[in-house]
């Protein structure tokens, strides 16, 4: 299990889009990586929900989430590998760790939470919920944006995590968030 979780070495910048359902990580993840023709780590959760969404009409239970967070670490892990520039990840195992507490009175895994606390990257981009809320068979909290950011906020500084907050429409954040990747380029060693 440990190595399953376990970030690997690797020699690239990582960022993280990190926030609740809707607010627009995923279009600015894509934007991101061909901005700076690298690659982007896709949210294995939503595979693998939607394909037992399909399949069983069921939602996320307890048990789905160390399956989910082992689908991720292992593409980070293996994308982390194809790039020494920059690796957009579209969420990491602590935005798991909020949703766990969240979903489930306050309770998270074990191995979970060891991973989503000992796991690092350069930067987190706080998305905001500003955006329009688009509805699909997976997302479940419309009226809790509010609830959910602040839980998103509150674990990137309990946790001391470096993090900036993204607000506004899709090219105001794509040029923020460029800004500061910019600026962990040019300092990289």
């Amino acid at each position: 299990m440990e190595k399953k979780l376990k970030q690997q070495p690797s020699n690239c910048i990582k960022v993280v889009l990190f926030g609740p359902e809707s607010t627009g990580k995923t279009t600015l993840a894509e934007k991101l990586a061909r901005h700076y023709n690298s690659i982007w780590v896709r949210e294995y959760a939503r595979r693998y929900l939607q394909d037992k969404w399909n399949n069983e009409r069921k939602t996320c239970e307890p048990e789905d989430l160390l399956p989910i967070v082992i689908g991720q670490m292992k593409l980070e892990n293996d994308l982390a590998q194809k790039t020494n520039s920059v690796l957009i990840c579209d969420t990491d195992l602590l935005e798991t760790k909020v949703y766990s507490e969240a979903y489930y009175v306050g309770s998270c895994d074990p191995n979970l939470e060891k991973y989503a606390l000992e796991n690092t990257y350069d930067l987190y981009f706080l998305t905001y919920i500003d955006t329009p809320w688009e509805a699909d068979d997976l997302r479940d909290k419309p009226n809790e944006r509010e609830r959910m950011f602040k839980a998103f906020e509150e674990a990137l500084k309990k946790y001391n995590r470096p993090y900036i907050l993204l607000k506004g429409n899709k090219k105001e954040r794509l040029a923020k968030a460029v800004k500061h990747i910019d600026r962990l380029i040019k300092n990289k060693p």
